[in-house]
């Protein structure tokens, strides 16, 4: 008897470290070297979150407002843009293994980082309720019109809502897995499509189609594609902290960015050409792939959503320390899903905007530092780093600030214009300032270092 107990207790003891480790996602802490992966996986984790319906609508729209030789230009230079700002942010998380809400402390000091936390995960935690909606809508109108079936669309955002909050509850390890079965079935799915569709038309036919829509400028078109992703880059610590290596964060970036997000817009602008139509899901639903439609759907709105999910827990883990992540995550989701059924987010979705534009300088703050003051970013020395940054704190609004004034209206107030990029405007003069800043910053602490010795 006293045997099998003990072969029970050894059971459960091992079992329970299983579970453990398999929602072990080092939320406050360095991702251990023997838990890094090269650029292939995350290559597929980045093209995952990129694949959504939002991508496919902006190629849709590029195709219908541009001649095809301009949207191919334009999806070019934004996605290579994006790819670079990619690398810029990315690279921090990966030298030091870390998130983006804890990197930001060593920049912004350990209360600034709880602010940038805050806005962050409340940020992504909105729309990630918005984007349920979305998905709950969306399948019900694909199931209806494809299989003549009534579903309750409650139903499907409960369900949709709990596929989200498990593949985020268990972390990097289950979107991993899940882009590893979604972004080659996706592939498959809307070249397949893209085939068939332009089987009857060549090059130069669509090159001289006509615009559906109004015309859309060069510049204008680069803004909306670097626009369309600028947040997902400056969150990319939350994934690069598993790249092996610096390689490994630019060649996933360029991949997965460049190559992965300008074949996806590619695709759509073509299908726009051929068709005038801007949802990718219809078309298919056109030619007679209405089960292929649901598949990009569903799989395009899991593996979007629950990176929004996953980066707003990381945020929030930093708040609140002593809470396990898989805890808050499910907090998140259920809160999130209730609100989505509700509808109360469309309430909320200027007050979202807002707190999205506010993202983008913590970027070039935290990459601009790094830059210049790399020794400092190490977590043995987290400890010893300020309460608040004044210096940055003060970057950060004075870039929040350039943001609402570049943005137009409602948001903003459409003062001037820089990039026609609100949010890039906001990185970039973050970026710069903040060059000055920890420049002077290092000035300061060898003259202090001097006075000591």
């Amino acid at each position: 008897m006293k045997t099998q107990a003990v072969d029970s207790t050894i059971k459960n003891s091992v079992g329970s470290r299983e579970g453990d480790r398999l929602i072990e996602d080092y939320e406050v802490r360095p991702v251990p070297e023997s838990e890094r992966q090269g650029w292939l996986k995350l290559t597929l984790v980045w093209i995952a979150g990129i694949i959504a319906l939002s991508a496919t609508a902006l190629g849709g729209a590029l195709g219908s407002g541009m001649s095809l030789s301009q949207a191919i230009v334009v999806s070019l230079v934004g996605t290579f843009l994006l790819a670079i700002l990619n690398i810029l942010c990315g690279i921090p998380g990966n030298k030091t293994g870390l998130s983006t809400s804890m990197i930001s402390s060593f920049a912004m000091g350990r209360y600034g980082a709880y602010l940038v936390s805050v806005v962050i995960a409340i940020s992504l935690f909105g729309w990630f309720g918005v984007q349920l909606d979305l998905f709950g809508s969306s399948l019900l109108n694909v199931i209806e019109s494809v299989f003549g079936v009534e579903v309750n669309r409650t139903l499907l955002m409960i369900i949709g809502g709990i596929l989200m909050t498990v593949t985020s509850m268990i972390g990097y390890k289950a979107i991993e897995k899940l882009s590893l079965v979604a972004v080659p079935l996706l592939g498959i799915l809307l070249v397949g499509s893209t085939i068939i569709v332009l089987n009857n038309y060549s090059l130069s036919e669509l090159n001289s189609a006509a615009l559906a829509a109004e015309p859309i400028t060069l510049g204008a078109g680069i803004s909306l594609v670097i626009g369309s992703l600028a947040v997902g880059a400056i969150i990319a610590p939350d994934f690069s902290r598993y790249a092996r290596g610096t390689k490994d964060t630019v060649i996933s970036s360029l991949l997965g960015y460049f190559i992965g997000y300008s074949i996806v817009l590619l695709i759509a602008i073509l299908l726009a050409k051929a068709t005038t139509e801007v949802d990718v899901v219809a078309i298919m639903i056109g030619i007679g792939w209405g089960t292929g439609g649901m598949l990009v759907l569903i799989l395009a709105q899991w593996t979007t959503n629950n990176t929004n999910l996953y980066s707003s827990a990381l945020g929030f883990s930093v708040v609140f320390r002593s809470v396990p992540k898989y805890i808050i995550t499910i907090f998140a989701g259920i809160v999130g899903t209730v609100f989505a059924i509700t509808g109360i987010y469309t309430n909320f979705i200027t007050f979202l905007n807002v707190l999205s534009i506010m993202i983008p300088p913590v970027g070039g703050i935290y990459a601009a530092d790094f830059i210049m003051r790399r020794h400092a970013y190490d977590f043995a020395k987290i400890d010893l780093i300020k309460k608040v940054n004044y210096y940055s704190i003060g970057i950060w609004a004075i870039a929040i600030f350039v943001a609402f004034a570049t943005s137009a209206p409602p948001l903003g107030f459409a003062w001037f214009t820089l990039t026609n990029a609100p949010a890039i405007d906001a990185f970039i003069v973050a970026f710069i300032l903040q060059i000055g800043a920890s420049k002077w910053l290092m000035d300061d602490e060898k003259e202090v270092g001097n006075e000591v010795s």
